[in-house]
């Protein structure tokens, strides 16, 4: 903890002699623990967005459980929240806890096993398990306790429960709202701010829910205030731009409404039901309409049929659900048809881990339809570009008429960030259909010999109606199944992923263009990829990373990138093999997803490190990967 210290700021002269003294820090990351249920995840959320609302940088990881409803007080129940606040910008969530709220021993055990503490993290503990009615708990409490203080973590009990039920008759439903209050006095905020909060989230409910709230909320103010003798501060930084707070699930959803997407079709599936559901309360505001389908398999057929009637449609899913719609984007490929699907990846395979983060699905949506199906693929890397790449995604998929897939991820989804408030203009609205009469001396698959593209009829418009079909067909849409016609349309299709790559500008380097080590990264790892190469390079490391937004097509110039690096390596968060086991091959490994599409595009001899923690990776892990392989470089 005391290496994130810039200032230990005592008490100013002529408060009391017993006054908490005030430690002045440059970041911090605090964690929420608690079973299902207690709320752990909305005390954070709230602590997140009041924190950046005061100008700090924030990111917010959900710890969630894979059981919908888990036993109490179990290592796999544990549920809860990491948010990391920072003077400046915050782009991950960090190595390491320095502080824990824990609502009891055992669900901590989980985040141990996480990583996610170390000697020195401050455990504050909810202490009403020591006098548990049973003996079995309490024994269980007291072992926990001598374990956490061997481990070198320094624990504090506190009476979080006693202290809730001085308010409210259920402790489980007060408990988030005391430790708001109790994180607010030991991080020098003031209740001005979640005040406000409270009464936005619960105004609905009624003033009684609010006082009550806002009773919990000063008692876990006050009882910090009075008990504890230190505090932190992470000072803001002074905004220079209006900023929004949210998630990825609700950056993305704004998104859609600011791309002029006026229809998304869905299947609740975790963990992409949240941007359906933000959807649900705000898109007839724009006279949108939200479809929630029979089905995974009926919601992408939904969405076809709205893009071909003329306005582009946006399903979203998550892997299993992605894996449904398979055959339905084949047809979207072979018609032709604009369609944005958003794919927020979770830990797999099959239902695999419902809640945790991986990026599984890059492969899956390269090659996951009958045939060779192209289609053009973005990650987004935070939460702001979860916005923005949805107004990309809908004028990609007009402009080469086919599928666009968005590959977000968990950690995404559920963190929370701020970021400068985007200014809608009308340039990113969807045109309006175009009725004016068709050309009919043009025909519906009239594709560029060059670039692949072709003009695109709308159902309604006079002499523009056509036959729509997934089968083989030919430039007037008529079913051909000779090869040359084949041969020809297939070329077509390819040709549109090149037309598209050729107006990409090339991959950028960041730190110097040549060195010995290149990390090679996509999607949500960015934050901690760039954190970890920065220490290193601190160091004086010959190390540099490229980040990709585009991978289907490919971000031009990776080839000669990489063959200014002694070594190539790709960072990842989906399973590759471990070199050093010894079942395998040399010459023969898994790689992990990027790996291998990179290895069959530039025909380099890049690695791959990845690893599938159900967790975002830590900077510290992929630092200490890639001073693994710099010594080796240099031994």
């Amino acid at each position: 903890m005391e290496a994130l210290w810039t200032e230990a700021e005592e008490t100013p002269a002529g408060t009391e002699a017993d006054a908490p003294h005030v430690q002045r820090l440059m970041q911090h990351v605090v964690e929420i623990v608690s079973d299902s249920g207690e709320g752990a995840q909305t005390a954070g959320q709230m602590f997140g967005t009041l924190s950046a609302k005061m100008g700090n940088g924030v990111w917010t990881v959900e710890i969630i459980p894979a059981e919908i409803e888990p036993p109490a007080r179990s290592r796999a129940g544990a549920s809860g929240i990491r948010i990391r606040l920072g003077h400046g910008d915050v782009s991950n969530a960090g190595d390491t806890a320095d502080v824990v709220v824990g609502f009891n021993e055992q669900v901590l055990y989980s985040r141990i096993d996480q990583g996610a503490f170390r000697p020195g993290t401050l455990i504050f503990l909810d202490n009403k398990w020591a006098s548990d009615p049973q003996a079995e708990i309490q024994e269980a409490y007291a072992t926990a306790l001598a374990d956490f203080r061997q481990r070198g973590y320094v624990v504090r009990e506190i009476p979080i429960d006693a202290e809730c039920l001085k308010h409210v008759s259920d402790a489980r439903k007060g408990k988030n709202m005391w430790v708001v209050g109790f994180l607010c006095a030991l991080y020098s905020r003031d209740l001005e701010l979640p005040k406000k909060e409270i009464a936005r989230r619960f105004g609905k409910k009624g003033a009684k829910i609010v006082e009550s709230n806002y009773r919990l909320l000063e008692s876990g103010f006050g009882w910090a205030q009075t008990n504890l003798d230190y505090h932190f501060d992470v000072p803001p930084q002074p905004e220079t731009h209006e900023k929004v707070v949210m998630n990825g699930n609700q950056a993305i959803a704004m998104g859609c409404m600011a791309a002029g997407m006026e229809v998304c079709a869905m299947y609740p599936i975790t963990p992409a039901t949240s941007a359906s559901h933000f959807l649900a309360g705000t898109m007839q505001e724009i006279g949108g309409f939200l479809h929630q389908a029979e089905d995974e398999i009926a919601a992408i057929g939904f969405a076809i049929g709205a893009s071909y009637a003329g306005k582009t449609a946006v399903t979203i899913t998550s892997g299993p659900g992605f894996a449904l719609k398979t055959e339905f984007l084949g047809l979207a490929v072979m018609a032709e048809i604009p369609l944005v699907v958003v794919v927020v990846q979770r830990g797999g395979p099959s239902t695999g881990l419902p809640t945790k983060v991986e990026q599984g699905d890059l492969l899956a949506s390269m090659f996951a339809s009958p045939g060779d199906a192209p289609k053009i693929i973005l990650a987004p890397a935070t939460i702001e570009e979860c916005f923005h790449f949805m107004v990309t995604a809908r004028k990609l998929a007009e402009t080469f008429r086919g599928p666009v897939i968005v590959l977000s991820d968990a950690n995404l989804a559920t963190g929370v960030q701020p970021f400068p408030k985007p200014e809608v203009t009308e340039s990113w609205m969807a045109p309006p259909i175009d009725q004016s009469p068709w050309d009919t001396t043009t025909k519906p698959y009239d594709w560029d010999p060059q670039t692949g593209l072709s003009a695109r009829p709308i159902p309604g418009q006079r002499g523009g109606n056509y036959v729509l079909t997934g089968l083989a067909h030919d430039e007037d849409s008529k079913v051909a199944y000779e090869s040359a016609t084949n041969q020809r349309t297939m070329a077509a299709r390819s040709r549109k992923l090149a037309a598209l790559q050729r107006t990409l500008k090339p991959a950028r380097v960041v730190g110097d263009p040549e060195g010995d080590l290149l990390a090679v990264t996509w999607g949500s790892t960015l934050g901690a990829i760039d954190e970890a190469v920065m220490r290193l390079r601190r160091e004086g490391e010959k190390v540099s990373y490229v980040h990709l937004r585009f991978l289907s097509p490919l971000e031009p110039g990776l080839k000669e990138i990489f063959q200014r690096f002694r070594k190539v390596m790709t960072v990842e968060i989906n399973y590759g093999d471990d070199p050093q086991d010894p079942t395998l091959r040399c010459d023969a490994p898994r790689f992990a997803q990027l790996a291998w599409m990179l290895r069959a595009q530039t025909l380099c001899d890049l690695t791959s490190w990845s690893r599938v923690p159900g967790g975002p990776l830590q900077p510290g892990q992929i630092e200490e990967a890639l001073r693994q392989q710099l010594t080796a470089l240099k031994g």
